[in-house]
């Protein structure tokens, strides 16, 4: 698979999705293969550095592509071969539309992301 697209929605409003998403202190939380990630400044921006480390002590490094502030988020790796991007749309009643889209210019997605992982997300935002 050369790419994988997600959805979900969640009720919460759009800024404290954006916001919890794209904070690194928070991506273990629903992220179950993460177990750290950290940027080198937060805000971030376009060129803002940002680093995980998965279940097998590995780290993995990607650059902030597109930011606009509770629109969109684009992450790539430092060879800019995988993407990732959130989209995100503000719906009535205080509720987010997530889109999680993520791609390969060359090869296939090793790990693609599930909705199981959205799901959580879900769970985990709608219990704050």
């Amino acid at each position: 698979m050369r790419e994988n697209k997600v959805n979900i929605i969640i009720n919460k409003p759009i800024e404290d999705v954006f916001e919890f998403t794209i904070n690194p202190q928070n991506t273990h939380v629903w992220i179950p293969s993460i177990q750290k990630e950290v940027s080198d400044e937060f805000p971030p921006k376009i060129g803002t550095r940002y680093k995980n480390c998965g279940k097998n002590a590995d780290w993995s490094f990607y650059k902030v592509m597109e930011y606009e502030w509770c629109k969109i988020f684009t992450l790539s790796d430092l060879n800019e071969n995988y993407h990732v991007k959130y989209t995100y749309h503000k719906l009535k009643n205080d509720q987010t539309a997530m889109e999680y889209f993520e791609w390969m210019e060359n090869g296939e997605l090793e790990n693609p992301f599930t909705q199981d992982i959205l799901d959580h997300l879900k769970s985990v935002m709608e219990k704050r």
